[in-house]
């Protein structure tokens, strides 16, 4: 026989990571399959299938195509891994529970004992649900649209300690979505979310500002991925591969962010991060100016400060969506509550200092004749909560945009 086929089986793939987590694992040409329900049960009937991995809407169309059933599997209802063995017959697994726990543990969020609220009801639900049984929680309520538990009725569980969403709510590019508020539930300890991009939702920023454990559906991602390689080459994967490729994901998809004052050098050491990493440098002010066909100071000119943070948050919500790239922020973004959930859904913000004085103020029209230390004392608190860290940016700006890749690299998988 030929090359295997291996490959992620789905409908819409367009955002999917499959690819490069798999090719790190060492299964070179993984490939993204993308199928209409009336051409799966010809393609499953190919003789050269290798390894699947399977996803929405096809985890539970795919069983009665499958010719032996893992009991975790079928104890769980939905497949997301096929394998064809030497004998011919097509055999369905599940790995996403692996994931899953592997996500929970990573977090610090243990299940046992405790009332799980699980949103949605497809194949991620059924694959919580089963993990809460296996962890042995106390409780388990299942919140869909319709039905008893919906909703509406939320108010029923507001006892939950721990809040799992299984649904596409928040997944890009839907960003900024949120499918509860999590002040519904006092007694909540815990928040898991399936979807990875972006990597903060609006529901795990929200549990990051209540001080909740959370964790985003990467780690859950790449721990199955592991799992089904074990399945498609029989050999045993060490767990450290799931840091390894989770760390190297972590910092091809991040966003490099650099907010501070006007003049303070973020063009400058953002133009030098770009020449250092290869990465994109994304200028949200000229973005503002292409889009309004105009300068900045004609901007202010025309509709004063309102219409240059509207604007401003419209691109910041554009550009912070992105993955992988250098984000260069106005210096009263910070201004704008809203900017800083879309600078921090994808990316580490780094706030760079320099001394006022030597701030330039010219084509920057609310520098001109201002007060820069009454500025300073205004925005000061707002830059301490948009950052993760301050650079110094007083010496040479190639020693700035250093300090910054060095640091990223160390810490993008926080």
């Amino acid at each position: 026989m030929g090359e295997r086929v291996c490959g992620l089986l789905g409908r819409k793939l367009g955002h999917s990571w499959s690819v490069p987590i798999h090719e790190a694992l060492g299964c070179e040409g993984y490939r993204l399959i993308e199928l209409e329900p009336e051409d799966l049960a010809s393609f499953l009937r190919r003789a050269d299938i290798g390894g699947l991995n399977v996803t929405i809407p096809y985890k539970r169309d795919v069983m009665p195509l499958c010719g032996e059933i893992d009991p975790a599997a079928a104890d769980i209802g939905s497949v997301n891994t096929i394998v064809r063995g030497a004998d011919g017959v097509l055999r369905g697994y599940n790995t996403d529970i692996d994931g899953f726990i592997y996500m929970a543990r990573r977090a610090g969020i243990t299940l046992a004992g405790k009332k799980v609220v699980v949103l949605g009801t497809g194949g991620a639900s059924l694959t919580a649900q089963a993990a809460a049984r296996r962890a042995g929680a106390r409780e388990i309520a299942v919140i869909s649209r319709s039905g008893p538990d919906n909703y509406g009725s939320l108010h029923r569980h507001a006892d939950a300690e721990v809040l799992v969403n299984t649904t596409p709510v928040g997944m890009y590019p839907g960003n900024g979505a949120a499918p509860v508020d999590l002040t519904a539930f006092p007694a909540c300890r815990g928040v898991l979310d399936v979807v990875y991009n972006p990597r903060r939702t609006a529901l795990l920023l929200q549990a990051e500002e209540l001080g909740t454990p959370c964790c985003d559906g990467l780690p859950m991602l790449v721990a199955q991925a592991k799992r089904a390689e074990e399945h498609f080459t029989g050999r045993a994967i060490p767990d450290s591969e799931n840091e390894r490729i989770l760390s190297q994901l972590r910092r091809e998809m991040g966003n490099i962010v650099l907010i501070g004052m006007p003049g303070c050098g973020k063009s400058t050491v953002g133009r030098l991060l770009s020449d250092l990493t290869g990465r994109e440098a994304v200028d949200i002010d000229q973005q503002i100016a292409l889009r309004a066909g105009c300068s900045i100071p004609e901007i202010f000119a025309r509709g004063g400060e309102a219409e240059f943070r509207a604007l401003e948050r419209e691109e910041t919500a554009r550009a912070g969506a992105l993955t992988g790239k250098i984000l260069l922020t106005g210096g009263g973004a910070v201004k704008t509550p809203a900017n800083y959930g879309a600078l921090r859904q994808n990316g580490r913000i780094y706030h760079l200092l320099r001394d006022l004085g030597t701030l330039p103020t010219d084509g920057r029209p609310l520098s001109q004749g201002a007060d820069l230390g009454a500025m300073w004392r205004q925005r000061e608190p707002l830059y301490r909560r948009f950052r993760d860290v301050t650079m110094d940016n007083n010496g040479p700006a190639e020693d700035t945009a250093a300090a910054i890749w060095r640091d990223f690299c160390e810490h993008s998988g926080d």
